[in-house]
């Protein structure tokens, strides 16, 4: 809720829902998934998140604000999770396909550490991560620096000699790196609603492909978002 950028931005609404309830809804579309947790702060601002969770029926945890890999150590251990899925709240329109590819993909073993993020072809709010939780609390045992607490798991594929990491490349049809379908301005915001009104009233379950065939009818929507600059880790 504290976004420097656009503050509350995941209880912006689009098509009369916040948009945190509209990735969740297309999470619980991913079928490898065994539930979505929302991992948020015990910053009094962040209620309305959990009150929304509890509203969804999904689970939810506290913890710091800073400290991003105690916190999901915190939400893993609360819900007896082995293996953790992460995504962030800001990427509303996540095609569940896209995340299903990076379990299938981790799944095959052989990696710690499985992304759609190292050498990035998908779009921007395609942001998928699976890894072991006894991995990241090995994370935690090797590192206090501040910056690594606060990204979680980027500590992990910034060492490639400690784990072993592998990068989900995305298909011809959706490499588009620099497509922004996250939220994180107000011009973010107003391009990803424009989507969700565009498609989601005939089809809930949209996905990758419906958004880019969308951009190919009305181009002109792109010029939106494009100037905005993204913050990459």
């Amino acid at each position: 809720m504290s976004s420097t950028r656009l503050p509350g931005k995941v209880l912006k609404k689009a098509v009369d829902w916040p948009l945190l309830a509209l990735m969740v809804e297309r999470l619980q579309r991913v079928p490898s998934l065994d539930g979505v947790v929302i991992a948020t702060t015990v910053n009094p601002a962040d209620a309305p998140i959990v009150e929304l969770a509890e509203t969804l029926g999904v689970g939810w945890h506290r913890g710091s604000e800073e400290d991003i890999t105690d916190r999901l150590l915190g939400t893993a251990a609360a819900h007896g999770i082995d293996v953790i899925v992460q995504t962030t709240g800001d990427c509303p329109l996540i095609d569940p396909e896209v995340v299903e590819r990076c379990v299938a993909d981790y799944r095959q073993g052989g990696a710690d550490h499985v992304s759609n993020i190292l050498t990035r072809s998908y779009p921007i709010g395609m942001d998928t991560q699976v890894f072991a939780t006894d991995v990241l609390a090995d994370v935690a045992r090797r590192t206090d620096d501040p910056f690594d607490r606060e990204h979680g798991s980027v500590f992990i594929y910034k060492h490639p000699e400690l784990y072993g990491i592998r990068n989900v490349a995305a298909p011809a049809a959706f490499t588009d790196p620099t497509l922004r379908l996250t939220v994180d301005t107000v011009d973010d915001y107003r391009f990803v609603d424009g989507i969700f009104e565009a498609l989601y009233p005939n089809d809930p379950g949209f996905g990758l492909a419906d958004i880019f065939h969308l951009l190919r009818q009305q181009p002109a929507m792109r010029a939106i978002n494009e100037h905005v600059e993204h913050r990459y880790v």
